[in-house]
């Protein structure tokens, strides 16, 4: 069993930057490959970046140099900052964790564990 818990969401103004932590617990082996993913209003979450045991990332497409994705080195905490906000990334933010698999860990994968989200409002 994992647990996740998100934090350092908030209204912030366009330009700005955050950085998003989520705390982990529970099964090692359960976490190997964490990522950061997103929901705004009426849209499918979408993945941002994710970041196996090892430190391999992966990183979506839109991420545009502005998303950086890490982990402590005990890897008992995921961060995500996020730099130069757009009113576009205003969305709850989740962080996801999953066992090794047979697939390679990707931001576009699907998580068997989840946070309870943590919501980023950017105004312009």
């Amino acid at each position: 069993q994992v647990h996740l818990v998100e934090s350092g969401g908030g209204s912030v103004q366009a330009g700005g930057s955050l950085t998003l932590s989520c705390a982990a617990s529970g099964d090692t082996d359960s976490r190997y490959c964490m990522a950061w993913l997103r929901q705004a209003p009426g849209k499918e979450r979408e993945g941002i970046a994710s970041i196996n045991s090892y430190g391999t990332t992966t990183y979506a497409d839109f991420v545009w140099g502005r998303f950086t994705i890490s982990k402590d080195s005990a890897g008992n905490t995921l961060y995500l900052h996020i730099q130069s906000l757009k009113p576009g990334d205003s969305a709850v933010y989740y962080c996801g964790a999953r066992p090794r698999k047979s697939i390679s860990c990707s931001h576009r994968g699907s998580y068997d564990y989840w946070g309870q989200g943590t919501q980023v409002t950017v105004s312009s």
